[in-house]
């Protein structure tokens, strides 16, 4: 059974996820996907959020989780992280849980924190046998 690693706050919910985690588990019959949301602190959101940042990863997080399980990606499990999202992956690797391989969801570039942050490459080189998966997505997420 093969194991992936969902991670994405604000990009969550987007059709690009969705659509590699359904490639994904079109390969694989078995395929269980986790879903880690890091805490992004509310001021650091492209939109604004009301709530706690814990609290608005977790609602985050169980909506996504629900939008994939709708659309038949078998999500085992939904996770809340650390507000840094190399961090957060960090942590949940060290659990000693085998990923087939981590999917990292960001916005587009010029306006993703996680982009200017430097991710996708800090995630390469603290994991240089992981098999990472940069998705975008295709603009930015509207003011609700």
């Amino acid at each position: 059974m093969a194991r992936f690693l969902l991670v994405a706050h604000q990009t969550a919910d987007r059709p690009e996820l969705l659509a590699v985690a359904k490639e994904l588990a079109a390969g694989e019959r078995q395929a269980h996907f986790t879903l880690l949301v890091p805490a992004t602190p509310i001021s650091d959101l492209l939109t604004w959020e009301e709530g706690e940042t814990k609290a608005v990863a977790r609602a985050r997080a169980d909506s996504a989780a629900e939008a994939l399980r709708s659309q038949g990606v078998n999500v085992a499990e939904v996770m809340v992280g650390d507000a840094d999202p190399v961090l957060a992956v960090d942590d949940e690797l060290r659990a000693g849980r085998p990923y087939e391989a981590v999917v990292v969801s960001t916005l587009p570039p010029g306006i993703s924190r996680w982009v200017k942050m430097d991710v996708i490459s800090r995630l390469r080189r603290t994991h240089p046998h992981l098999r990472l998966i940069h998705v975008f997505a295709k603009d930015a997420p509207s003011a609700e």
